[in-house]
């Protein structure tokens, strides 16, 4: 316990009286009782008074009872002022406590004292002192302070002082929950985990492994047999129940009948062995102690225990089924103990607690020997959970087992390898065998078990995945819808209509929403509304896709809603990642990539539920000009492999990609990334999922120099899209024209082509404002006052000046015009980037329009020389170089040379006294992405309309 936890603690009423006299020799003295039980840090918090600043000019006498300490008579009571420190007082016999009393009943003026006990061990309940009450002196202030455990926080904080920041926060609350926050308890189970090899990882599991503290186990066992032999076994019963219960169940599980139960009980509190832990609540004050003593108990004892603990939890309402299987097995008895698990994992899985289910079911069927009609009756019910669970790996390595076995009946196999494809394409990300085991289910079932038949071919039916096409998709679609009518299993049918509405969303079928509207939402059966959340995420997954922002917001609402109340996390989360997509596209960055990182730590074990969230990460690196972060989070951290996502999200991925390196002038990457990602997409033939791909792999093609490939790249953009209500597609089937219109202007005689792109762009940004998408907005919006500014370069017109001859050289007023209005349109682009963290964006817009602009000749009188300080120039340098740009990529964001952008940063880093890049970050106050700190105008005043030209 640090200074922190003890003495600070103690400032109330309690520490201000002691060391109020301990300053003034003539104050009346004080009496202070520490009471706690055993580990909870007494003799720490004696030792930290007797440190106080305020007792440093005053005697100290300790005291520490039972070890034969104290004055021997009473003349050696102290005649000056003094602090006793009196420890352990539980310890004293009667002699000493004779003395003690004699000691603290002639304290003088100035003097003080404080006496620790353990409450739970004093002969005389409530009496630290003894029988009779001592007789204070009237002058005296007596005090009591209780100590008590630490709280979670608490015990956080040690754990971090101790292991350091990779404690999880599940590993915390078992570790607090483990050793009920007895400071000295969770030092010795921290040290335990520090010593361990190999070295701790930070999980839960760890923390449960560690075992009982050598101090706390001798504590314990002292204390139960201390006790006689007949009034022991209530204390075994409590460890084998290892939790808070009442008398009548602890009496009944030790063996003994109900009075001597009872008598037992009492013996067992009045020697600490065991504690009241609430109204007719008993167990162990510390819980690691049950495992302790449960260890001393020879085999038949503690079989016998177990046996009488599973017929009396049996009888509690509702029955703790997983409990009782534990105590059956932990009895011998195989039988009931598989009952009691089916029991167990049927109740879970009733109350949408799947992941418990999933645990108790891997953990039963992995026990060597399990009989094969055992594992049949199991591994149905581990199937069932683990669909809408969040964790399947182990899952699926048990199933891939046990659908193996030949003596399985075809109806339970074919079921397993149902559950086994579906975890392996939605879960693992295992496409091909997950397609596979859905083939082989759907073959297997569909004699035998036509609803789930048509369940494994309304999966076939979804479109998300690598490698069949549409129509492959499709044809499996109709086959379900035959099979689910067939079988007359309303669930069946909600399942099969969840895939159709995947696929018609998706790929925006005219009559998609109306599809939706026909999902039982309001269903009281348990599995029809588990599917029906499933249509509703799956739906508003694509709406966020297609561009229907407002229709996906209630979708997503909706469908998170049905999720949590039936009891799917893994539907919940895929609207969690769709949550995170709708955000990035509509603008509401702040806090967004904290969010995904969050969401990516939470879904640590299935990489592949966050897919969403690494591409959203992604997106907002590039932006923000942190290209080294945005090639990591895009390849999925390494978690994953790119190649293997969902269609959708690898065509996302492999746009930004392609955009990055375009960025970096390496051109023939680009066409290289943008083919192989236009054939997967082509090869689906789910044309809305090019969206994100299309405009950068056009311009990929076009700069590679085939233009060809490109034009052919739009023409199947279009045909493929047809007449379905998918408006963010739309809108980049423009921008991929106008990329068109703008790359393939010729050389020299350029003007119209480049007035024709400006004009695209425009109509692309107008559409993006509608959806609405704010970013994309501006980056088309910044694509036409770009082809504008080269138009009017490329007819030979100097550039746009700020004074009285603004584009002086323009041949009309209309000109005149274009050009202003085209400057005012990326100067508000740079804004609007700015606003929203685009780092890399508002750089480039602000570094074209200086390129438009003559350079000044001579300083205007009053502007700042920025001697001192950075100019606006170094620290838009400056901060592109702490995202992690190097020289070559800043040269050609900014329109600089290498050498130029080399200069900057020497400049910026002489001015800030930094000594790498990475100590520049420091000193400018932020790193990647802080845009407050650095948010240079340079040059980009807004043209005013009064200026002619």
């Amino acid at each position: 316990m640090s200074e922190d936890d003890g003495v600070v603690a103690t400032r109330g009423s309690a520490g201000w009286a002691l060391t109020r006299v301990l300053a003034d020799e003539r104050a009346e003295p004080v009496l202070l009782f520490v009471e706690g039980a055993a580990g909870e840090g007494k003799s720490h918090l004696l030792q930290e008074l007797a440190d106080l600043p305020e007792s440093a000019d005053t005697p100290r006498r300790w005291w520490r009872c039972g070890a034969g300490g104290g004055p021997q008579h009473e003349d050696e009571a102290e005649h000056l002022p003094t602090l006793w420190l009196v420890d352990d007082v539980h310890r004293a016999d009667g002699d000493e406590l004779r003395r003690l009393r004699q000691v603290l009943e002639g304290l003088r003026p100035g003097s003080a004292a404080a006496v620790s006990y353990r409450p739970e061990e004093l002969p005389v309940p409530g009496l630290p002192l003894g029988a009779p009450p001592m007789t204070y002196p009237s002058g005296m202030t007596v005090l009591r302070h209780r100590l008590v455990p630490w709280d979670e926080e608490r015990v956080r904080r040690a754990a971090v002082q101790a292991l350091g920041e990779g404690c999880t926060a599940e590993a915390v609350r078992r570790l607090h929950d483990r050793t009920g926050g007895v400071p000295r308890v969770v030092v010795d189970v921290l040290a335990a985990l520090r010593e361990q090899r190999p070295a701790f990882t930070g999980t839960a599991a760890e923390v449960e492994a560690a075992g009982t503290p050598a101090r706390l186990a001798e504590l314990v066992l002292s204390r139960t047999y201390a006790l006689p032999p007949e009034g022991r076994p209530v204390v075994w019963a409590a460890a084998v129940l290892d939790g808070p219960v009442g008398r009548d169940e602890l009496t009944a599980v030790s063996g003994l009948g109900a009075s001597t139960g009872s008598t037992a009980l009492l013996r067992a509190l009045e020697g600490a062995a065991l504690a009241e832990l609430g109204e007719d609540r008993y167990g162990f004050a510390v819980p690691l102690a049950a495992p302790a003593v449960r260890a001393s108990l020879p085999g038949p004892v503690r079989q016998d225990l177990h046996g009488r603990a599973a017929k009396v939890l049996a009888r509690r309402q509702p029955v703790p089924w997983a409990a009782v299987a534990d105590h059956h097995r932990a009895a011998g008895d195989s039988r009931r103990w598989i009952n009691a698990v089916e029991k167990a994992a049927a109740s879970a899985a009733a109350a949408s607690r799947h992941q418990e289910a999933i645990t108790l079911l891997e953990r039963t069927l992995a026990t060597p020997g399990l009989p094969p009609q055992v594992r049949a009756r199991l591994a149905p019910l581990l199937a069932r959970s683990a669909v809408t669970g969040l964790r399947s790996d182990q899952t699926v390595e048990v199933l891939a087992q046990i659908v193996q076995d030949a003596s399985l009946p075809a109806a339970v196999r074919g079921e397993l390898r149902l559950d086994l494809g579906l975890m392996l394409c939605n879960q693992m990300g295992r496409y091909p065998e997950g397609w596979q085991a859905l083939e082989t289910a759907a073959a297997e079932l569909r004699e035998v078990r036509p609803g789930l038949a048509a369940r494994a071919m309304g999966a076939l039916s979804s479109p998300f995945w690598p490698g069949n096409s549409i129509d492959v998709h499709r044809e499996w679609l109709v086959k379900a819808l035959a099979a689910a009518d067939a079988s007359g299993d309303d669930a069946m049918r909600t399942a099969v209509l969840a895939n159709r509405i995947a696929l018609a969303t998706s790929c925006a079928e005219p009559d998609a929403w109306e599809l939706v509207r026909r999902l039982p939402r309001k269903t009281t059966d348990p599995a029809r509304a588990g599917q029906a959340a499933r249509g509703l995420c799956n739906a508003a997954d694509a709406a966020v896709w297609l561009g229907l922002h407002e229709r996906a917001a209630d979708l997503l609402a909706e469908g998170r809603e049905l999720s949590a109340r039936s009891g799917a996390p893994y539907f919940e989360h895929n609207a969690l990642g769709a949550q995170l997509l709708q955000e990035w596209w509509t603008g509401q960055w702040p806090g967004l990539a904290k969010r995904c990182e969050d969401f990516v730590a939470s879904t640590a074990d299935m990489p592949l539920i966050a897919s969403d969230a690494y591409i959203v990460r992604g997106l907002l690196a590039l932006a923000q000009g942190d290209w080294g972060e945005a090639v990591s989070w895009l390849s999925q951290r390494g978690t994953f492999g790119s190649e293997d996502l969902p269609v959708a999200l690898a065509a996302t991925a492999a746009g930004a990609l392609v955009r990055l390196a375009l960025a970096r002038q390496e051109t023939q990457t680009a066409a290289r990334q943008a083919r192989a990602a236009w054939s997967i997409v082509a090869g689906k033939g789910v044309w809305p999922w090019a969206a994100e791909l299309a405009p950068w792999a056009v311009e990929a093609l076009v700069r590679a120099g085939d233009g060809a490939t490109a034009r052919v790249m739009v023409r199947d953009f279009a045909q493929g899209l047809g007449p379905g209500d998918a408006p963010a597609a739309r809108a980049a089937l423009i921008w991929s024209r106008a990329v068109l219109a703008e790359t393939e202007a010729p050389a020299g005689d350029g003007r119209d082509g480049l007035l024709r792109a400006a004009e695209l762009y425009r109509e692309a940004a107008a559409a993006y404002g509608e959806l609405p998408r704010p970013y994309t907005q501006a980056v088309t919006a910044e694509g036409a006052g770009r082809c504008v500014l080269a138009a009017y370069a490329e007819a030979g017109h100097g550039p746009v000046a700020e004074g009285e001859h603004t584009v002086a050289s323009a041949e009309s007023a209309a000109d005149c015009a274009s050009v202003l209005a085209a400057v005012a349109e990326l100067e508000s682009c740079a804004q609007r980037f700015t606003d929203l963290g685009a780092v890399w964006d508002a750089a480039r817009a602000r570094a074209l329009l200086r390129t438009r602009r003559p350079a000044r000749k001579t300083r205007p009188p009053g502007r700042p020389s920025h001697a001192d300080e950075l100019s606006p120039r170094e620290a838009e340098v400056a901060q592109l170089a702490v995202c992690g740009l190097t020289n070559r990529e800043i040269a050609a964001t900014l329109h600089l040379s290498p050498r130029t952008v080399e200069q900057h940063i020497a400049r910026a880093m002489r001015k800030t006294g930094a000594l790498s890049r990475r100590d520049l970050a420091h000193r400018l106050g932020g790193g990647p992405g802080t845009v407050s700190a650095l948010s240079p105008t340079g040059n980009s005043r807004p043209v005013r309309k009064s200026e002619t030209c």
